[in-house]
């Protein structure tokens, strides 16, 4: 790569999902270390990497260095009669990696079907879905560290993997590059139906004994009867994190909303389902000119076409303080915001 290889000026409205139209002062592609190294990082003052861009919210244009992840390829790096050690590029389209997998009848990451952007921010999100996440598959990841030029390796303990958190989102935040990650997945697959939808979507299907390629079909129909896709209107998925509070937060809004959906942490605190908070705030389906709260699910906020990412984020703090104000939870934010 050569100083010729960065372009100024660079509109990032189809690098992200929301499809807001910022631009990049300058910006760049890398494919590989060499790409990487090429570009003199450390020297940077203002710089964002971008994935898939199906998790941030551009709110203005970046003044500085946006670079964009495409390291591609997946190889077995082990295997034997029961698991295979599967190593990806942090580029990869994460739902193309799974259905690779489960082509090659390697099971662990059916339940994450469909879940938009790239390999590399699995661990930085620990995505998850339907009672999965990644940290339950996850091996190791190799970053670039920016300050240094070094290659370094990060075990499952090193990552510091919490409820769609990671050390990426937190301590390190910045100071990394995920270059790939690398899983482990079973052969003789456990199949997981028991949360959210999927057993009735299965039974729909007729499926009584599923194999991994029907539990993802049925992951896939869910997602799209719930989520919009955002080829054809703008989003970023889930806004907004599901909160854990103590079980007498819970037992309150019980008083009120029997029917309150809930999941177990442990034995003093539950997860709730922000999507229903926000719906029995009467948030689901409200538009404000060219953006607002998706009609089919109020996790999602929505751009219908020209709306500011400054919009969106004035939706998603006057709902949070709605949130706080009717139930005394504070929600927090799932995408990142730039």
């Amino acid at each position: 790569m050569t100083i010729n290889s960065i372009k100024n000026e660079q509109n990032l409205a189809s690098m992200n999902t929301f499809g807001m139209q910022v631009t990049a002062k300058r910006f760049a592609v890398f494919r590989n270390l060499a790409d990487i190294s090429a570009l003199n990082l450390a020297q940077e003052e203002n710089l964002f990497v971008l994935g898939g861009g199906s998790n941030i919210l551009l709110t203005k244009n970046f003044d500085g260095l946006v670079i964009k992840n495409e390291i591609t390829g997946i190889s077995v790096e082990k295997e034997d009669s029961e698991t295979v050690t599967v190593k990806a590029g942090a580029g990869e389209n994460w739902h193309e990696f799974v259905v690779y997998c489960i082509k090659n009848n390697w099971g662990g990451i059916e339940n994450l079907s469909l879940i938009p952007g790239n390999v590399g921010a699995s661990p930085m999100q620990n995505i998850g879905a339907y009672g999965m996440e990644i940290k339950d598959v996850f091996v190791s990841l190799e970053a670039y560290e920016i300050a240094t030029g070094k290659l370094v390796v990060f075990d499952k303990k090193a990552c510091e993997f919490g409820y769609r958190e990671s050390v990426f989102k937190r301590a390190l935040k910045g100071k990394y590059i995920i270059t790939s990650v690398t899983f482990q997945l079973s052969k003789k697959p456990v199949i997981k139906t028991s949360y959210g939808a999927i057993q009735s979507e299965l039974e729909k299907m007729g499926v009584s004994q599923p194999t991994i390629k029907e539990v993802s079909d049925a992951v896939i129909a869910i997602r799209r009867s719930k989520l919009p896709d955002p080829k054809e209107l703008g989003n970023a998925g889930s806004f907004f994190k599901n909160p854990v509070v103590a079980r007498a937060v819970l037992q309150r809004i019980e008083e009120e909303h029997t029917e309150v959906p809930h999941y177990p942490i442990d034995g003093n605190h539950v997860k709730l389902p922000a999507g229903w908070l926000i719906e029995k705030a009467g948030w689901k389906g409200k538009r404000f000119d060219n953006y607002g709260v998706h009609q089919h699910q109020a996790l999602v906020l929505v751009n219908y076409g020209g709306a500011k990412g400054q919009e969106i984020l004035s939706l998603s703090e006057a709902i949070i303080q709605d949130i706080f104000k009717k139930f005394d939870i504070q929600l927090e934010r799932e995408v990142n915001i730039l």
